[in-house]
């Protein structure tokens, strides 16, 4: 799933290989899939996009949005985005995707579940959109030590697990539970901690954590567990992922724990991560 980290690596991305061209076909819903659903109105697409030009892509937390004169494209956390050059086969399976001018293409599939699509400047009334544009990036200037301060020290999320706190509600957009973990890790502090447990200095730790370690996956081109535009792994080597469960701890050997919880997996160092 894309989170933060990667939608900044393929925004990047998107700048370098589509930015400028002109777009020569629009192809909607080729795949039927149950589980994708579409911003805005499909059969509009076409008329939205065809012989206009995408001018910038923005990561907005776990969605890469591209500017298309008065439209909009939204690719959303669930989808698989890919680039193709003039002559490369197309894929088989899509939901959305873009032909330019110059015979390259940008396909857009959903992999689990995931939205997609195009809509007018202003015309999406969702809510994970709208605060994705609200709220401060955490790669932002910003999201500094006082708004941190604040979020943590909110009573409505006293009793919550720093799971809870950092992953869900989209109270940071583009943390989820994949980014989580190696901010976790890099604090020393439990995904079941509970947030009315930490004191002043752990959660400038935390803060501390939570912008050092979305900076550096972000500037090593997101996580290894995900696929950039052209289909090839992030540079950022996850200490804590599917990649590294029941691996030795980097810093103390111990095992890496996977456990189920809050409706996903977390992993944990259990001698480096106290509760």
């Amino acid at each position: 799933m894309i989170e933060l980290p990667e939608a900044v690596n393929i925004a990047r991305q998107l700048d370098d290989t589509v930015a400028g061209k002109s777009i020569a076909g629009v192809t909607v819903g080729h795949t039927p899939n149950k589980l994708a659903w579409y911003y805005g109105e499909p059969t509009a697409y076409s008329g939205l996009l065809t012989g206009r030009t995408p001018e910038k892509a923005v990561p907005l937390g776990s969605m890469v949005e591209i500017e298309v004169g008065d439209a909009r494209i939204l690719l959303g956390e669930g989808v698989a985005i890919r680039f193709h050059y003039a002559g490369t086969a197309l894929p088989a399976r899509h939901q959305l995707l873009l032909e330019f001018d110059d015979g390259t293409a940008l396909s857009a599939s959903v992999q689990m579940y995931g939205g997609l699509g195009s809509f007018p400047k202003g015309g999406l009334d969702n809510h994970y959109y709208r605060v994705a544009r609200e709220k401060p990036s955490a790669l932002s200037p910003e999201f500094d030590k006082a708004y941190f301060r604040r979020m943590v020290g909110d009573d409505a999320v006293q009793k919550l697990s720093l799971k809870g706190l950092l992953a869900t509600e989209q109270r940071i957009p583009g943390l989820g539970n994949g980014v989580l973990q190696d901010i976790l890790f890099n604090a020393g502090m439990h995904p079941r901690k509970k947030v009315n447990t930490i004191r002043v200095e752990e959660a400038e730790t935390l803060f501390d954590s939570v912008k050092t370690t979305i900076s550096r996956m972000a500037e090593q081109g997101g996580r290894d567990t995900e696929m950039d535009l052209f289909g090839r792994p992030g540079g950022y080597r996850t200490i804590l992922s599917r990649k590294t469960a029941g691996k030795p701890c980097p810093s103390c050997g111990t095992l890496i724990k996977k456990e189920a919880y809050m409706g996903g997996s977390v992993y944990y160092c259990g001698q480096c991560q106290g509760m």
